[in-house]
């Protein structure tokens, strides 16, 4: 029951502290997770991180679900998805409510444009500690540079672009190995 309670208070912190969505819940989740719990390790963590960016949903619901389920099965599995959704949950609906009364104030402009670069911040500093664990060989490099110009400059769809790279890994290192 107490490790029940662990996964709810863990991923409950990551939903109320991690702000700008996507992956920048990543750095939070790792930092939550590996670094204060240490429930998985970090290569499983970018595992998690693949599969939960190629099923649909967010990558923090798919993250909690699945870590949740790892450590304590499926009602950790529940705890962990209601955690991490309970506060944004709330804070979207109070948000919503309020935010068309004041987003043509200029301090609320001016906070945007703080968080912002911040916001990038984070989820740099997250692609950088998953980028020490990935790359690991030039095949690895070559794959992730493949898949960023996929993405950034040829706007091919991100699961496309996992899909194939994991289909080249397969390809590539089956050849090597």
């Amino acid at each position: 029951m107490t490790l029940l309670i662990n996964i709810f208070l863990s991923f409950l912190k990551v939903g109320a502290f991690s702000f700008g969505g996507g992956y920048a819940i990543v750095s939070f989740i790792q930092k939550e997770i590996i670094q204060n719990k240490g429930w998985i390790d970090l290569k499983e963590f970018i595992d998690i991180v693949a599969i939960a960016e190629m099923t649909p949903g967010p990558i923090a619901v798919n993250s909690s679900t699945y870590i949740g389920y790892k450590v304590a099965g499926f009602w950790g599995s529940i705890l962990g998805t209601v955690g991490v959704l309970l506060i944004p949950s709330v804070l979207a609906l109070i948000l919503s409510i309020y935010f068309n009364k004041f987003k043509s104030q200029k301090w609320v402009k001016w906070a945007l444009n703080g968080m912002r670069p911040a916001v990038l911040g984070i989820i740099a500093s997250a692609g950088f500690t998953i980028g020490k664990v990935s790359f690991t060989d030039y095949i690895s490099v070559i794959i992730g540079f493949s898949a960023f110009i996929g993405v950034y400059k040829l706007k091919i769809n991100p699961f496309l672009v996992i899909f194939l790279s994991g289909a080249l890994g397969l390809i590539l290192y089956s050849v090597i190995i």
